[in-house]
């Protein structure tokens, strides 16, 4: 954890909502941004926020072939948790730069999410 001010709960909230996280896609190749965490050697951090709001924010400098993209909750634990396990990425919710968010183990995350997905 980076910074205790980052409330996962708020995130969760809003997912729960909306059913939907936002990550950054290459609008090319269609890669994902992917990050070296600032907590954990030799592990990633992929960052997602609960709107595309805040993740359009991100698309300046190095980030501007990139557009905010939706992903459900539903694919996310469908597809996503085990393909991102293998990689030993940890989630950067609400990432901001500066290290000004949460760092949050990919199994505690997905577990989070798996208790506020509509069925």
């Amino acid at each position: 954890m980076t910074d205790k001010n980052i409330d996962s709960a708020d995130f969760m909230a809003h997912v729960k909502n909306t059913q939907v996280l936002w990550a950054l896609q290459d609008k090319s190749s269609e890669g994902w941004v992917i990050l070296d965490s600032i907590n954990f050697e030799e592990t990633d951090v992929m960052p997602l926020w609960s709107n595309a709001e805040l993740a359009k924010e991100h698309c300046i400098d190095e980030w501007q072939d990139y557009v905010p993209k939706a992903i459900s909750v539903s694919d996310w634990l469908e597809f996503w948790v085990e393909d991102l396990a293998e990689d030993n990425v940890v989630i950067g919710v609400e990432w901001r730069d500066g290290g000004e968010y949460l760092e949050v183990e990919l199994s505690d995350f997905s577990q989070m999410l798996a208790e506020v997905e509509a069925f």
